[in-house]
């Protein structure tokens, strides 16, 4: 391990010394804003408080500004679901008509609801959880969560009621995984706040009791599905139940290669989480021993092996700004059970105020890069953080109190911060080329979804924004390399495919993903597998481990899509 950050070290001054010239030898990545044209913009709205403490109150919900890809009717084409928090307004869903067109269909189809007055739309997450072929659809919620069924792609059935899925909670973060490889999609939420209602307060004492390593949190719940119609709570029996941090955002991979799936959980005011499958439904917090305790502002997590060595790595998001000085971190796993923090090696540490990020190779030339998004409020010139400072210094001040912590009125608070695409070189250092690019919006930047919404091999963003206009960036750049798309439908495993884990062999090259259950703050990407390869000509071999334990080797085209089913290698396109 201390060898291998050695040179990563040495390589990232290789890279930083460079002249510009040769840094530069990648063909350019460019993107063009196109969401008005594309009937796509969306313009979201925080919730709206009454009361003294109701701007502090609708500081710390502003963050669930959500967006999730999903084929919801198997046309081929990507969809996108994006939530609202105001109270009675809607959510979106945008169908994809081809030709980078969406119309907007939420109401006509039965999922705009949820922003009633006691409860907060904050996440959405698309998953078959029974197993018909068609994209369900989970509304996480400040209260109990909305399960929609896919009526075969006609519309949707609210299917909450009988489901389980009854508990009020403070959910901001939805990820589906199989947790006990049955074949059926487990649900495992998020929870910032404890279950309380933020409208009927009894106590005024909601807010964190420690801004570095706060307990008061809603920790996490864990829902296992019992038949393919109804869910039932075993967060105690797997082993979860004493987590009370504040969590923000989840994502799951195999990081120890034993065919089980793992997870992280990132937290505001405390330590991140880490958790391993024991593999008899229940897991074990290696937090201590696998990354250490951080007591940072996790914000992120997005799962994938950015260096290209066979393990999967994860990328969370902090806060690096003028005042707070604390990171973003870059678990590089040595596979060995352990973790290493290489985000200053690789120039990946400080983008500002981090929320969502997402690894994805958008020039396909066989590195994924980073775009992350930043920004806490951008309002008026006046500043909140002297504000903010005298409360901190205050002795004996109780940060959990809403009375303790000053109005921000029209005050801005590490706002105007501009979004990074960190292209990767080589798995060794990125570069920030998001002016280049045409990304470097000082938005405040909340969800990352990523899609290929025109199915032309290169991989498209859309961008939402608290209190402000979504943005959806189309890839119009050079792809300077062959690429792999790979559509996975279960048999025994789960139909989603999620949890199977892709091996991509060329030459000395390798390719590792796996299909992932909505990692990523607030946002869901697209559930097909892509692969920038290169300058590959042609594969030797790709072998898909099926969360059943089923290896299947196939040999799929370059340049195209294709679909895997279990068991039976490439098929059709349905």
């Amino acid at each position: 391990m201390r060898a291998a950050l050695i040179v990563y070290a040495l390589t990232a001054l290789l890279f930083a010394t460079m002249p510009e010239a040769v840094a530069n030898d990648h063909a350019a990545v460019r993107f063009e804003e196109v969401g008005e044209r594309a009937g796509a913009r969306t313009t979201h709205q925080g919730r709206k408080f009454i009361g003294k403490h109701a701007e502090v109150l609708r500081m710390f919900t502003t963050g669930g500004t959500a967006a999730a890809v999903g084929d919801f009717n198997n046309d081929g084409l990507a969809d996108l679901f994006v939530t609202d928090a105001g109270e009675g307004r809607p959510n979106h869903l945008l169908v994809n008509q081809g030709d980078f067109r969406f119309e907007e269909k939420a109401e006509e189809l039965g999922v705009d609801g949820g922003n009633e007055p006691e409860t907060i739309v904050t996440d959405a997450l698309w998953l078959d959880y029974d197993n018909d072929g068609f994209q369900d659809l989970l509304v996480a919620r400040f209260g109990t969560p909305i399960l929609y069924h896919n009526e075969q792609g006609r519309g949707f059935r609210d299917v909450t009621k009988g489901s389980g899925l009854d508990e009020h909670a403070s959910s901001i973060a939805a990820i589906a995984l199989d947790y006990d490889n049955d074949g059926r999609l487990d649900i495992l939420l998020g929870h910032y706040f404890a279950a309380v209602n933020l409208f009927q307060l009894e106590s005024t004492k909601v807010l964190p009791t420690n801004l570095d390593d706060a307990v008061n949190g809603g920790g996490l719940s864990l829902w296992r599905n019992v038949n393919g119609r109804s869910f039932e709570n075993v967060t105690k029996q797997a082993g979860l139940g004493h987590h009370s941090g504040w969590t923000l955002d989840l994502g799951s991979g195999d990081f120890d290669n034993d065919g089980l799936p793992d997870f992280y959980a990132a937290c505001d005011y405390g330590t991140d989480r880490i958790f391993f499958n024991n593999g008899d439904g229940t897991f074990r917090d290696a937090t201590e021993t696998v990354i250490g305790f951080d007591t940072k502002k996790g914000m992120n997590v997005d799962v994938a092996d950015y260096n290209n060595d066979g393990s999967l790595d994860v990328y969370v998001t902090n806060i690096t700004d003028e005042y707070m000085k604390e990171c973003n971190m870059l678990w590089h796993n040595g596979g060995d059970g352990t973790f290493t923090d290489v985000s200053k090696e690789t120039q990946t540490c400080a983008t500002g105020w981090g929320w969502a990020a997402k690894f994805a190779d958008f020039d396909n030339d066989g590195w994924r890069d980073l775009y992350v998004v930043n920004g806490l409020r951008s309002a008026g010139a006046s500043d909140y953080i002297p504000k903010l400072l005298e409360m901190i210094i205050r002795p004996g001040v109780d940060f959990s109190d809403l009375g303790s912590w000053p109005e921000i009125g029209g005050s801005s608070w590490s706002g105007y911060q501009k979004s990074m695409l960190l292209r990767n070189r080589d798995g060794a250092v990125f570069e920030n080329v998001a002016e280049a690019a045409g990304v470097d919006n000082d938005l405040d930047g909340r969800g990352i979804a990523i899609g290929d919404f025109d199915n032309d091999g290169r991989l498209d963003v859309y961008q939402t924004n608290a209190d402000q206009a979504s943005l959806l960036y189309r890839n119009v750049g050079d792809s300077v390399g062959s690429w792999l798309q790979l559509k996975l439908t279960g048999a025994k495993s789960n139909r989603d495919g999620i949890g199977a884990r892709i091996e991509v062999r060329a030459a000395e090259e390798l390719w590792v993903a796996e299909i992932d259950g909505g990692a990523g703050y607030a946002g869901q990407s697209m559930r097909r597998a892509h692969f920038g390869l290169g300058e590959t000509a042609a594969l030797d071999s790709v072998v898909v481990r099926w969360p059943s334990g089923r290896v299947d080797r196939i040999n799929p085209p370059l340049n195209r899509l294709s679909h895997v089913k279990e068991g039976r290698g490439i098929v059709p396109a349905p």
